[in-house]
């Protein structure tokens, strides 16, 4: 199975930190965002990857390469300008293939285990999400879990935020066209609405590195 890892936000909110380095290449404890994904994925197997990329793209395929120096074997989709995350997985299909394919954002730090998302899990949907207990930047949550199926209302105690990691078909992004702007929310509760939508939640390790404060949190804390 392929993953791909989500790199061409601008990361606005870490700023000043992103006006001269991308987001990801961001370092906990003296190592980037992004090599520590690309290690977890190695280590559950998940070595064939797709890296996008926009603001200051050009730093993160100096730092990482071809892949192998980390065991892993990379292609990059340069968007210029970012696409937001429909968007940019419509334009890196071609190399993401037909069958089902794993995605990350990268700028996370979680220990969540690769190993146990496969196209098989999928059976007739076109969606299986990873959630989280909700952080404390973020209440509210995004999704109801329940039963192993995710949708847009329901009982509140059981809605929970999305890590960022998800496992797709293809045939989600059929109605992107590639190159424009689009955002993946729609297109999950659209699926979610037609029952489409697996899930199931994580409760280890977690971190979305949104703020310059959350970061230096986060290297205190490990």
């Amino acid at each position: 199975m392929k993953a791909m890892i989500l790199a061409a936000g601008r990361g606005e909110r870490m700023r000043p930190l992103t006006d001269r380095l991308p987001k990801p290449l961001l370092a906990v404890r003296g190592q980037p965002m992004i090599e520590r994904i690309i290690s977890a994925l190695a280590a559950a197997g998940i070595r064939d990857l797709v890296i996008n990329h926009a603001h200051l793209g050009a730093l993160i395929e100096s730092a990482l390469g071809n892949g192998s120096r980390l065991g892993v074997c990379i292609a990059y989709s340069s968007e210029g300008e970012a696409l937001e995350t429909a968007g940019g997985i419509a334009r890196a299909l071609p190399l993401l293939g037909d069958a089902p394919f794993l995605t990350v954002n990268g700028d996370l730090l979680c220990d969540f285990d690769f190993s146990r998302l496969n196209g098989d899990i999928l059976g007739g949907d076109l969606a299986h999400l990873v959630l989280v207990p909700n952080p404390p930047h973020h209440r509210n949550g995004d999704f109801v879990l329940a039963d192993g199926r995710l949708a847009t209302q329901g009982d509140a105690a059981l809605r929970y935020t999305f890590s960022g990691i998800g496992l797709y078909r293809p045939e989600l992004f059929a109605g992107v066209t590639a190159g424009q702007k689009a955002q993946l929310a729609p297109l999950l509760r659209a699926a979610m609405d037609a029952g489409r939508v697996s899930g199931e939640l994580h409760r280890g390790q977690w971190h979305d590195v949104g703020t310059p404060e959350r970061l230096a949190e986060l290297n205190a804390q490990l």
